[in-house]
């Protein structure tokens, strides 16, 4: 089983994503938490945890990981200076620290609205720190899948998507189905060295990774 670090696991998509890697018959996750007292949760899930600080050190977080899921975020409403110390600079230490220890693969939580953020109005700011994470995974040579989402809602997940490189459209996508992309796109070759869109739609998110990759 691969060992997979999740940054953001106390996080409401990062919840998710443990969950599904922990019924999972193929990873292991590793929750990256701040705080001792957030231990039990995962403790509770018989889920292994690691305490790192994405505005402190995290190179311990990554002995003997495979793979890396960032899903952390400030949400863009915790102020400019946070925004910058998570959504930017703590990413960055992330795929820094991924790229020393030869990480398979990095699947980063994103956002529509990254390729253009002088349209994103009030999270301009928000969406220039990730869109400056991003653009540093693309060119870190770390394995990467960058996952961008249209707005979070915390609706029950349909397992059905709409994917594409530029879907050209904005809408909704629940968190449940985007912790789900995510997961998926650990698969190799799935998604490799690809950013996407997605939106709630009709495809099953499997079928819709494959024909996204081109593969079969």
């Amino acid at each position: 089983m691969e060992k997979i670090l999740i940054a953001g696991a106390t996080g409401q998509t990062g919840k998710r994503i443990i969950e599904i890697l922990n019924s999972s018959q193929n990873f292991n996750p590793v929750a990256m938490i701040r705080k001792e007292e957030q231990k039990q949760i995962f403790d509770d899930m018989g889920v292994e945890s690691v305490i790192a600080d994405l505005e402190g050190e995290v190179k311990h977080a990554f002995e003997g990981v495979d793979k890396v899921i960032f899903a952390a975020g400030s949400g863009g409403s915790t102020g400019p200076e946070k925004t910058t110390a998570i959504d930017e600079e703590g990413a960055i230490k992330m795929i820094d620290a991924a790229k020393a220890n030869n990480i398979k693969k990095f699947v980063m939580l994103s956002s529509m609205g990254t390729d253009n953020p002088e349209d994103g109005g009030d999270l301009e700011h928000y969406l220039r720190a990730k869109k400056k994470a991003d653009d540093h995974l693309r060119e870190s040579g770390v394995p990467f899948t960058i996952v961008q989402p249209g707005s979070l809602s915390d609706e029950l997940g349909r397992a059905r998507v709409k994917v594409a490189e530029k879907l050209g459209e904005y809408g909704e996508i629940a968190r449940d189905d985007v912790a789900f992309l995510m997961v998926m796109s650990l698969a190799d070759p799935l998604t490799k060295n690809m950013s996407f869109e997605a939106l709630e739609g009709e495809t099953p998110v499997k079928q819709a990774l494959i024909e996204l990759s081109g593969i079969g």
